[in-house]
């Protein structure tokens, strides 16, 4: 098995961003939404660039995370990306990748419960900002 806490922060955030959506993908379908259009509509709440930012920053203020796992957020914050996100500034989109990479981090080390609380703690935020 490789050591995955070697790996550089765009690593992980590639990793952390396939993980994230799919869980986010599942809980909506649990919902009992079915309609694509509607899916990504409100996918878009959880997983852009600017939700994910959102959320980063309230893990953050809410001193949530453990001290390994802000090193991994900074980790993928702090990654030398050449490519921009199409509707976001470049800090939005450096925390997005931070928690990107803080996802991929959980994911590849098997982290699963600790992933899934936090998921499910994201899930609660975007419910409670959008007044659900």
């Amino acid at each position: 098995m490789r050591d995955y806490t070697q790996l550089n922060g765009l690593a992980l955030a590639y990793v952390g961003d396939a993980i994230y959506e799919v869980y986010i993908r599942d809980y909506l379908v649990s919902t009992g939404q079915s309609r694509p259009n509607q899916l990504h509509k409100q996918a878009t709440h959880y997983v852009s660039a600017k939700a994910q930012a959102f959320l980063m920053n309230e893990m953050l203020a809410a001193k949530i995370l453990t001290e390994e796992e802000e090193l991994f957020y900074r980790r993928g914050r702090n990654s030398k990306s050449h490519t921009s996100a199409k509707n976001a500034d470049v800090t939005t989109y450096r925390i997005a990748t931070g928690f990107e990479a803080l996802m991929g981090y959980l994911h590849l080390l098997n982290k699963k419960e600790r992933l899934e609380e936090l998921v499910d703690w994201c899930i609660k935020k975007v419910g409670e900002t959008n007044g659900k």
